[in-house]
């Protein structure tokens, strides 16, 4: 029987071999050794490039983080394929009607526990070891970031969750009890403040790693959710060196990575190495042929038959004000099997080989930052303060500042603004969820699907299922995988 418990022996089967001081040259995942022991600086460097590996393979294929954050909402859908039934993961997630034994929450929860297991094994020996003191702090606070990153993404869709704080050495260890959301949070904030006063800014940091920014970041996400206001405004504050990109189409070119705008991306690269993103082809509304994708890519392709997912929705679609530039940069249109669809184009750039792409995924960008403290300033009546940071991200996409008064529309102003600023990054489900609108706005999406299934992508004589959109949980359920193997589940 396969064992789904990846806090188990991951920190006994991860040996970490030497790579170079790129970032992104990730030591193979394959090689492990019970005998693993740090000596050195090296050691503990090649460790914390491991603990970040696990968030590639989150963020990207078919059953990606995507899935859970954006499929999920009103946003985007698939393409229906009535002759390829065997990829309707997703598709459940989509139409509330998945199960606990479904493959995708399975991914994010062992993708997660994954990263807090090879940093719980790189956090306990490292006090011990000699050697620069900068290094160690930088090493350190990296870790306790991705950490923290991990928690706050498993504590946000699946409510209380097991705190493993310290490695797994045993299989007694496996199972812990489920730790209120309450506790979770206190040790997510615990975390990220370790992490925000351990890291470097971004100036001092090498590329794509985790800064004190992020870590100030993610605890203003965390305060956000919890609806401490003035926490949230005090430490968003703190998240400074960045700004916006004067024009929204750069933040998302490949040439352009963990620009000025970027707090927090995940890293992929382009190439044979397996590190290569491929969320573009994901994304294709699908069945495509080889010359229509070659329309779009330019390169040599290959047909595509199965479904295509994270289709823009026409209700997003709608939600882009006139003159909005973001639409353009956010949203294109090809032909798949001789029809147009909208599909996602902010990861679609030039590229050599097929399948193969260099886009990184954001988290965090500096755009966000403003939402929060416009939706934080609001929050405590200074509505003053927060159209000032509304309209700083509208004059970006050339748009007339929001005028509107009252704290009530302001609410409802930051939200469809994060709407179509943070477009298919993943924010979508969450914002419904924390704003108390998950249930009828998606229930009103679900009766305009059933209405009118053909506007949603369904073929002429085909449909969503009847028991779609009928019950709306605000978290997925616990993997049945996990489940059946612990006694407090």
């Amino acid at each position: 029987m396969k064992i789904c418990k990846y806090i188990t022996f991951l920190g006994i089967t991860f040996l970490l071999s030497s790579c170079t001081n790129d970032f992104l040259d990730i030591p193979s995942e394959t090689t492990l050794s019970s005998a693993i022991y740090y000596k050195s600086q090296s050691d503990f460097e090649q460790a914390i490039n491991g603990a970040y590996a696990p968030l590639r393979g989150m963020y990207s294929g078919n059953e990606g983080a995507w899935a859970m954050g954006e499929l999920r909402s009103d946003n985007t859908t698939y393409k229906f394929n009535p002759n390829d039934r065997g990829t309707t993961q997703a598709e459940y997630i989509k139409d509330f009607i998945e199960q606990a034994d479904n493959r995708v929450p399975l991914n994010k929860w062992a993708s997660n526990y994954s990263v807090i297991s090879r940093v719980n094994h790189l956090l306990e020996p490292i006090d011990g070891i000699e050697f620069d003191e900068s290094a160690k702090n930088n090493i350190k606070g990296q870790a306790y970031f991705l950490r923290a990153f991990a928690y706050l993404d498993l504590v946000q869709y699946f409510g209380s969750v097991p705190l493993h704080l310290t490695p797994v050495k045993t299989l007694e260890e496996t199972s812990l009890p489920l730790s209120s959301v309450e506790d979770v949070y206190n040790q997510i904030i615990s975390d990220a403040q370790q992490a925000a006063n351990l890291l470097p800014d971004k100036a001092s940091q090498e590329g794509g790693r985790a800064t004190s920014g992020a870590a100030k970041m993610l605890l203003g996400n965390v305060y956000i959710n919890l609806k401490k206001w003035s926490e949230a405004e005090a430490i968003l504050k703190e998240v400074t060196g960045y700004e916006l990109l004067s024009d929204y189409h750069q933040v998302y070119e490949t040439s352009n990575k963990n620009h000025k705008e970027s707090i927090f991306e995940i890293q992929y690269k382009e190439g044979t190495e397996g590190y290569a993103s491929f969320f573009f082809y994901t994304f294709l509304p699908q069945p495509i042929s080889a010359e229509e994708i070659t329309a779009i890519t330019g390169i040599a392709e290959s047909a595509r038959t199965v479904e295509g997912y994270n289709i823009p929705t026409p209700d997003i679609i709608a939600a882009y004000e006139p003159g909005d530039l973001r639409k353009d940069a956010s949203v294109g249109t090809l032909i798949a099997n001789g029809e147009p669809y909208p599909y996602i184009k902010k990861y679609c750039h030039a590229h050599a080989l097929s399948g193969n792409t260099n886009d990184n995924w954001p988290v965090y960008r500096y755009a966000e930052t403003l939402l929060f403290l416009a939706e934080a300033a609001n929050e405590q009546n200074k509505t003053g303060e927060a159209l000032n940071y509304l309209n700083q991200v509208r004059q970006r996409a050339g748009l007339v500042d929001c005028t509107v008064s009252g704290q009530s529309a302001i609410r409802e102003a930051i939200l469809k603004e994060r709407r179509v600023e943070l477009a298919f990054e993943n924010k979508r489900w969450l914002d419904l969820v924390r704003s108390g609108n998950a249930e009828s706005v998606m229930k009103a999406y679900g009766q305009r699907v059933k209405a009118n299934p053909q506007a949603y992508y369904f073929p002429q004589g085909y449909t969503v299922s009847p028991a779609a959109y009928t019950n709306i949980p605000l978290l997925y359920a616990l993997p049945a995988a996990e489940a059946a193997l612990s006694p407090y589940f």
